[in-house]
């Protein structure tokens, strides 16, 4: 567990007032508070514990808000939600890691728990690709694609200086995509992703989960070639995406991205089939892009002075 903290003087925000992040993942939750130019003065990342719920989480991660407003000091503006799924106003869908995450109402509870009267919701990848949008690797990129590699695996795209939601603000959930065969075969999440990798090398009796995994891979045997399996079937996938919009950039993140072997994988097989190659690029934010969205999403809620 981390914490970041600056001192109490908060530039910009007498007149602006604080900005509040929260970024719930399926193993971890991340809460920022920043001033009104969206700078981090103190930060903190928690585990999940998804197996004990969702009303824990949310109860746990509104706590340690508080906790880290108060440490700053000062009223706050507007909060920013990143979430997994797809947001509506009375649920989530398709975030089933955590048990109960459909029935939440993420910006109420903001509103009502904190006081905040501000508060944008957004799925996490899109959170992710904002935040690259706005500070990161898209900035002078378009179109683009986000491709996050965590607990999960999704895909945000970016055109013309906007996040794409979709027409039921599902655009870019490739997790659900076809994987394998016969019809209708399973899910691509269900063959990679970060809880997929642990059950490889689970299976495959590699210690550490999916980064033991990854580090097991990097010499010839059983290990490489199941990983290699593996890594072919996101690229299929991949390769259509790329197809479909051709990204000028393609920016991975998440803790699977981290992988050396697996960008490099990722990126020779993309290189090898696409008439148009993107650039492939690993986020700069490491685990702080979704947090750094949900920052960038309070900033956005707040009207621009007159």
């Amino acid at each position: 567990m981390s914490v970041r903290l600056a001192g109490r003087t908060v530039p910009g925000t007498r007149t602006g007032g604080l900005l509040l992040g929260i970024d719930f993942g399926g193993t971890k939750m991340a809460v920022g508070v920043a001033d009104a130019d969206g700078r981090l003065l103190a930060q903190q990342r928690v585990p999940t514990y998804a197996e004990r719920g969702a009303p824990q989480a949310l109860e746990r991660a509104l706590d340690l808000a508080a906790r880290l407003v108060a440490g700053v000091g000062g009223p706050v503006a507007a909060a920013g939600v990143a979430s997994p799924g797809v947001v509506r106003p009375d649920g989530i869908d398709l975030a089933p890691n955590v048990p109960g995450w459909e029935r939440l109402r993420l910006a109420d509870a903001v509103r009502d728990g904190l006081g905040v009267a501000r508060v944008a919701v957004d799925n996490d990848l899109n959170a992710a690709a904002l935040a690259e949008l706005r500070l990161g690797a898209l900035r002078d990129a378009d179109p683009g694609l986000v491709v996050g590699l965590g607990t999960g695996v999704a895909a945000a795209v970016t055109v013309g200086g906007a996040v794409l939601p979709g027409h039921r603000g599902a655009a870019g959930e490739i997790g659900y995509a076809v994987s394998g065969g016969p019809w209708p075969g399973t899910m691509l999440e269900l063959d990679f992703s970060g809880r997929a990798l642990d059950r490889l090398a689970d299976e495959l009796g590699v210690p550490g989960a999916a980064a033991g995994l990854a580090a097991a891979a990097e010499q010839p045997g059983a290990a490489r070639d199941a990983l290699t399996a593996r890594v072919d079937e996101l690229a299929r996938h991949l390769v259509t995406c790329c197809l479909l919009l051709d990204p000028q950039r393609v920016v991975l993140v998440g803790g699977v991205a981290g992988s050396e072997l697996i960008r490099g994988l990722l990126v020779d097989r993309l290189a090898e089939v696409l008439p148009h190659r993107p650039d492939v690029v690993l986020s700069r934010f490491a685990d702080d892009a979704a947090l750094l969205g949900a920052v960038t999403l309070a900033r956005e809620a707040v009207p621009a002075p007159r």
